[in-house]
């Protein structure tokens, strides 16, 4: 028909336009193999299905986004880069969930570059984003400074990295990572290429040892990896006031009950507790205020702008060690998420228009 060829010549004249003429305006891709699926591990594409369904109904929801769904049959970091590089013109922004690292990083790596859409691996941006506003808002209750703190990291896989790259980024000096072989340092042998930059750019004392040889003396326990990782013990060798986010799921790396009268701040990923350290208070409104903006990337400022905003819908009136971070279903959490994504990419100069 006359109608539809017109709209078509004016993409094929302008390719930009198809950001405002297609499903490409407001369409993600929620992309995975299903590797790494949350407290699941590798299921597989088809059982990973319903969780990328769900993801899809969150974007929605909350957002007006319409995520879409795509689980690969393939394991293979560059077939899993090709295919999404093939049906990228469809949409506006990808997503990628629930893959497996060291892949996951790489695949991220590559997209970003290869890609002029936002690209966003949600279990390591998404996390960081969420566990650095409840720091800020942790670090105001007991009257601490980010560059004055020393953080612990249990875990350093995709989420394990980004939290401490966001933190970094935020201000924090003194990072400590740790895995099942102990405290990731320059002197061991046989990391992989994210651990050896991990390395490289975190604990400038060098420790060594097992995650409750560096514990003691930390501010700040992050935990990303499996349950009953540290005891009430390493919890009482932290420094005054100690903060502990034991963020594996479904069962954390400290039961919050063991520890109540030794911390500070306790926050979690389950809902049943106070203070849900949730993904779904970033990714909606990440999305939203990029494709808002027209934004080809999503840069490190715009993370940090997301975490300010989530830090700050806690208003100061109702901040307290069981409130640092806001309900997931507070409605004004994605329109400030939103337009805070937004001015930064602005700021960035990352914009198409």
């Amino acid at each position: 028909t006359p109608g539809v060829a017109r709209v078509c010549m004016e993409i094929n004249k302008n390719p930009e336009t198809a950001h405002r003429y297609t499903i490409k305006r407001n369409t993600v891709a929620i992309v995975s193999d299903g590797t790494a699926v949350l407290g699941l591990g590798d299921i597989g594409p088809e059982a990973a299905m319903p969780v990328m369904e769900g993801k899809a109904l969150l974007f929605k929801h909350f957002a007006g986004v319409d995520g879409f769904p795509i689980c690969l049959d393939t394991k293979d970091p560059e077939e899993i880069i090709e295919t999404v590089k093939r049906i990228a013109p469809t949409f506006g922004g990808i997503n990628l969930e629930d893959i497996a690292a060291p892949g996951a990083f790489d695949i991220e790596e590559r997209l970003v570059d290869e890609l002029d859409i936002p690209v966003f691996h949600d279990d390591q941006h998404g996390t960081a984003i969420v566990t650095l506003a409840a720091l800020e808002n942790a670090l105001k209750i007991v009257d601490k400074q980010m560059g004055d703190i020393k953080v612990v990291v249990a875990g350093v896989g995709a989420a394990g990295v980004a939290v401490s790259k966001i933190l970094m980024n935020a201000g924090v000096r003194n990072v400590v990572g740790c895995d099942r072989q102990g405290a990731v340092h320059t002197g061991r042998e046989g990391l992989n290429k994210s651990k050896q930059w991990f390395a490289e750019n975190t604990n400038p004392d060098g420790l060594s040892g097992s995650i409750s040889q560096v514990m003691p003396g930390a501010d700040v326990f992050i935990g990303l990896s499996g349950p009953d990782l540290i005891t009430r013990d390493d919890v009482l060798a932290m420094a005054t006031d100690p903060i502990v986010f034991a963020m594996a799921n479904p069962d954390p790396e400290i039961r919050p009950e063991l520890i109540g009268d030794v911390a500070a701040v306790i926050a979690t990923g389950r809902s049943d507790f106070p203070n849900q350290i949730n993904n779904v208070l970033a990714f909606p409104g990440v999305f939203r205020g990029a494709l808002d903006a027209g934004a080809k990337k999503i840069t490190e400022n715009m993370k940090v702008a997301a975490a300010g905003a989530i830090a700050e819908a806690v208003r100061p009136e109702d901040l307290r060690a069981d409130n640092i971070i806001p309900s997931v279903f507070d409605p004004e959490v994605v329109i400030s998420v939103a337009r805070a994504c937004a001015e930064a990419a602005r700021a960035d100069g990352v914009c198409r228009h």
